[in-house]
């Protein structure tokens, strides 16, 4: 009897209770299925719109299409420029796009002037790495012009570095100067009346710097790039400086020059005001640096046919500055012709010579008998310098 009980108990709790079990096992899992179908909905919608976006927007413009299309980017052109003629070009199928995208890689700032050959079935990250890579094949180049060098100097430097095949255009332009006289500065040098006795009209005008040109430039737009700095470096308040002295900018020039011939930077100011005190006394400059220019070697001790030489740039023979500048003086040089050395000025230092011609060192002397005895001492070492290179 107890056994036929028990059966019945089992029954009655599988109807009672089963229910309930079941019922409960689905509202755990009843979420998660459609927690799971609205994600795989989500996930169809969201790749059904990023396949909309990448085909119309991020898609090479034609996959299949691998034929290579020559693209140029020049020099200075924006982003915005470059995604607009890509997209011109066929090569990508959005431009603002194109320009987010280098913009968010940081890419927008590295795109290279340059000529590229892209193909429609490349995609706009491979398209942006190669403009930002550069074509190998570079646009420009720098040259320098270090302070003291002469024109002639500076045109064998830019033959030597392949930047000019020859440099008798350089030179005739820099001779005769006229193609030049839209800057007032060359238009004044141009009416002194000594251009024929001139060895380059545009000697000291071509400021010393590092300058970035065209591999495509001409010796006239390699003038034209050194000319416009001279406008930086030679600001407003220099002429007005000029115009306190009684000097105008040509003289200025050439005093510089001198100095930078003549001296290191640190004794500049000093020699300035030994070449601005000997002006003033109507005293000949005798630069050793003006007979160099015109013989073309630096010769240091020199004799009495080196002295004697008939040349309007010799300032042995001539009173005042030689005839213009000899070389092209650094923006220091400059203000040093400017602004001499107010001491030496007071002391009226008007002597110096060179101590070792290796260092560049100066000695300077108030009187001709201090300056003889410094010579007495230093020309041994100059006959030395001369002998070591061959200079007779």
């Amino acid at each position: 009897m107890k056994k036929h009980n028990d059966t019945y108990q089992s029954v009655r709790d599988e109807r009672q209770y089963g229910p309930y079990w079941y019922s409960l096992l689905w509202r755990i899992i009843r979420p998660v299925l459609v927690l799971a179908g609205s994600l795989l909905v989500v996930a169809g919608i969201i790749s059904s719109i990023w396949n909309a976006v990448y085909e119309e927007y991020l898609a090479p413009a034609d996959e299949a299409n691998h034929q290579e299309i020559a693209f140029n980017v020049e020099s200075g052109q924006s982003l915005t420029r470059v995604a607009n003629n890509l997209e011109a070009a066929g090569l990508i199928r959005n431009r603002t796009v194109f320009k987010y995208y280098c913009d968010f890689a940081g890419m927008g700032q590295k795109i290279q002037a340059g000529s590229y050959q892209l193909r429609p079935s490349m995609t706009m990250n491979e398209i942006a790495e190669q403009l930002t890579t550069g074509d190998g094949n570079p646009i420009v180049r720098n040259i320098t012009l270090i302070p003291g060098w002469t024109i002639e100097e500076f045109a064998a430097s830019l033959v030597e570095k392949g930047v000019l095949t020859d440099s008798a255009e350089f030179l005739e332009l820099c001779k005769r100067g006229t193609a030049f006289a839209d800057y007032y500065y060359i238009a004044d040098v141009l009416k002194t009346g000594n251009i024929a006795q001139r060895r380059y009209t545009l000697e000291g005008y071509l400021a010393p710097d590092t300058y970035e040109v065209y591999v495509t430039a001409t010796a006239e737009d390699i003038i034209r790039k050194l000319l416009s700095q001279t406008d930086r470096v030679y600001p407003a308040e220099f002429q007005t400086r000029a115009e306190e002295l009684g000097m105008t900018m040509d003289e200025v020039i050439t005093l510089a020059s001198l100095i930078q011939k003549e001296a290191k930077d640190e004794d500049f100011a000093k020699t300035s005001a030994v070449f601005h005190n000997r002006l003033k006394k109507a005293m000949k400059l005798q630069s050793d640096v003006t007979i160099h220019y015109v013989t073309g070697l630096r010769k240091m001790s020199l004799d009495n046919d080196d002295l004697a030489l008939s040349n309007p740039y010799n300032t042995y023979q001539v009173s005042g500055l030689p005839l213009g500048p000899i070389c092209s003086p650094s923006k220091k040089a400059i203000e040093a012709a400017l602004y001499p050395d107010e001491t030496f000025i007071a002391e009226n230092y008007l002597y110096f010579c060179a101590k070792d011609p290796e260092s560049g060192e100066l000695h300077f002397s108030r009187t001709l008998q201090e300056h003889e005895q410094a010579v007495s001492i230093y020309a041994p070492l100059w006959r030395e310098y001369d002998a070591e290179r061959g200079i007779e």
